[in-house]
């Protein structure tokens, strides 16, 4: 009689069948872990790109806020101009549609000319999801009352760039 060493292909089969459920189990809940991290990163993303705007406007008032999100960065070494404000990181700055993104988002920063004024007296600020579903499944957005709103995205959506329609959006839990 032979004394047998090893496992057999039984035992095998559904060792790896046990970790192939388990793996079920738990990779839909990373996934949206992953998106709700993402999420987040946005929203604060947002806040600071509002404190960026409002450090800009007090900063070169004859400019107002920052026409785009690209004048409230820099790339390092950065030399703080009206071009180059060196408020946020140039990581953030350059997250914007066609790039590379930041955690799973894209965002705009639009400064307004309202009325008759000669500078932009608003802003829109806007981030929304590369992947809808995979990446975030909410969009976000402020204007320059720093209130943040946010709807459900859809699929090829951009970051709000329009004051009226970011307005429309319900206010972020």
């Amino acid at each position: 009689m032979r004394s047998a060493k090893g496992f057999s292909l039984i035992e095998l089969l559904i060792v790896v069948a046990i970790i192939l459920i388990i793996a079920a189990i738990a990779i839909p809940n990373l996934l949206q872990a992953r998106i709700s991290a993402n999420e987040s990163s946005a929203a604060e993303a947002l806040r600071t790109l509002t404190s960026a705007e409002t450090t800009y406007f007090t900063a070169y008032p004859t400019i107002g806020y920052a026409s785009t999100i690209g004048p409230l960065g820099g790339a390092t070494p950065c030399t703080p101009s009206s071009t180059t404000a060196c408020i946020i990181d140039n990581f953030l700055a350059t997250a914007t549609p066609g790039g590379t993104g930041k955690s799973g988002y894209y965002f705009l920063a639009t400064g307004v000319v309202n009325g008759g004024a000669t500078f932009n007296d608003a802003y829109v600020l806007g981030a929304a999801p590369i992947s809808v579903k995979y990446s975030g499944n909410r969009d976000f957005c402020s204007v320059n009352d720093g209130v943040l709103r946010s709807q459900m995205a859809t699929i090829g959506d951009l970051p709000a760039s329009v004051v009226s329609p970011c307005l429309s959006f319900p206010v972020a839990q």
